[in-house]
């Protein structure tokens, strides 16, 4: 079942869209992001990765989107919609003239306060403007199965000031016709504000894709295995969860206690009921898969262990202490997507079961060199399967993820005999680690390898881009610096590129 994408040797680069410098205080999909994938480009680099693209919530976290369907607002260029809104250019052109926040770390609070309004006065413009409106109407109908319910549901999250649609009053809650009717009527141009935006949004990321394409670039896309309680996933589909009639979990996800946290963690999530998923033939994840593909090239599944079995912890706790393991659904879902390019993330507690799973789907995991350095027996453990030594073909190799440390971070973080062990392992000197793990997944006979941007840059862990479990400013905000990236970076990662065999040609 292996794709075609991911069957021959390639070079990836990792960078979210929020991290391009841009005005309006966070990165966008606007001339930026076109010239990084240029350069990216220009460096044979062939696969851009890039984290899930939906609407953000509490946190800030793009793996606790508002939706499974959405793309996030937020990333709207701006100065582009006088394409989109010719009729109001003019009128646009007023608000495009910001240079406010064109790099720095993301000010989530900021962005919200000054750019989402500019945002939402461009989609009155449009709704209210002359600019032709044929293909937002084929937009709206083409998308009308998950756009209504997202619309009204952001609609009701600004009226309420609050996304937990569980607290929501009674009628609402439960998604009574009547609620619902009352609802959509009353807040007409606020849900319709939101639909526009779901148009340039999808407007611009379907230019971007089709420019990547153009460049010889195919974009690896994310989807966290679960969606967020305070989603419209949740709130349109609660008979897909373990949700009761009241709507309310009755139990949520998260993973047992192990060595790096005694209580485990609690992620919060609801459920999946997939004995009703199967019994519906799994009409929802075929649905949410085809959508991504849409979206990008080939789709990363975040935590793709939890096919195979998942920790579910009983609602009301407060630690993932009394937790247990249940069986998932295993081949019988992920034969839906056998034709489809699909990368399984087999981070963590990996069980005989679950790497049969992953054998029998075909689909590549991950293998990070962060990882790759243990002892056994009071020896360095040559064996380990994250050194680059040690791959096999179908796996896709990393220096790190946006949940790691920065190579450069790592490295400087390290006791001095494990530094030790590193330095002989590549026989450099400290100050080309980074570089030489670069090396070693790029020359390693893995078909793919990708190599965050933090580490192409040599940047330490201010430039970490999440430390999971936590919440705070810090996460989710590191943003590229042009003026921080060197020329003979991208020259010295061009020619391990080429020299190592990853540059794909064409025939």
């Amino acid at each position: 079942m292996v794709s075609n994408i991911l069957s021959r040797r390639h070079c990836g680069v990792l960078i979210h869209p929020t991290s391009f410098p841009s005005p309006f205080g966070i990165g966008d999909l606007g001339a930026e992001a076109r010239q990084i994938l240029k350069m990216l480009s220009d460096a044979k680099v062939t696969l851009w990765q890039i984290l899930p693209l939906g609407p953000t919530g509490y946190g800030d976290s793009p793996y606790s989107a508002r939706s499974t369907f959405a793309g996030n607002e937020l990333l709207i260029d701006i100065r582009s919609l006088c394409e989109i809104c010719p009729e109001e250019a003019e009128a646009l052109k007023i608000i495009t003239d910001s240079d406010n926040h064109c790099t720095g770390r993301v000010d989530y609070p900021w962005v919200y306060e000054h750019k989402l309004p500019l945002l939402k006065y461009a989609a009155s413009l449009f709704i209210n403007g002359k600019s032709p409106k044929t293909d937002y109407e084929k937009f709206c109908s083409k998308n009308k199965w998950w756009l209504d319910d997202y619309a009204l549901y952001q609609a009701l999250v600004h009226e309420f000031n609050d996304s937990r649609w569980f607290l929501w009053e009674e009628d609402l809650r439960l998604r009574k016709k009547s609620a619902i009717t009352k609802w959509t009527k009353k807040l007409a141009d606020e849900i319709e504000v939101y639909k526009v935006l779901q148009f340039f949004f999808y407007t611009q990321w379907d230019s971007l894709h089709e420019y990547a394409n153009s460049l010889g670039i195919s974009i690896i896309g994310d989807i966290p295995i679960y969606v967020a309680g305070d989603s419209v996933d949740a709130w349109t589909n609660t008979h897909l969860f373990k949700i009761d009639k009241d709507g309310m979990q009755t139990a949520m996800a998260g993973c047992p206690p192990d060595y790096f946290s005694a209580d485990g963690q609690l992620w919060g999530n609801p459920i999946y009921d997939w004995d009703v998923h199967q019994k519906d033939d799994y009409s929802w994840w075929k649905k949410r898969m085809e959508m991504t593909l849409n979206q990008v090239d080939i789709i990363r599944i975040d935590h793709f262990r939890g096919f195979e079995s998942y920790w579910e912890v009983p609602a009301g706790e407060t630690t993932a202490r009394n937790g247990k393991w249940v069986k998932g659904p295993g081949m019988d879902l992920l034969k839906q997507f056998k034709h489809m390019n699909v990368i399984g993330e087999d981070l963590g507690l990996l069980t005989q079961e679950v790497r049969d799973m992953q054998k029998k789907s075909g689909f590549p995991g991950m293998k990070i060199i962060q990882f790759a350095w243990d002892f056994y027996d009071g020896r360095f453990n040559t064996e380990n399967a994250y050194l680059p030594h040690n791959y096999e073909k179908n796996c896709v190799a990393y220096t790190g993820t946006h949940d790691n440390q920065t190579s450069q971070g790592w490295f400087n973080s390290l006791p001095d005999n494990y530094k030790d062990i590193v330095r002989r392992y590549f026989q450099c000197p400290d100050s080309d680690v980074v570089w030489q793990m670069i090396r070693g997944i790029i020359a390693s006979v893995a078909n793919t390898a990708i190599i965050p941007m933090q580490d192409i840059m040599g940047l330490d862990d201010s430039a970490r881009m999440n430390l999971p479990s936590s919440v705070g400013s810090a996460n989710w905000s590191w943003r590229y610096d042009p003026s921080r990236m060197q020329g003979w970076m991208m020259d010295r990662l061009r020619e391990m590129i080429e020299i190592y065999g990853r540059e794909v040609i064409s025939k």
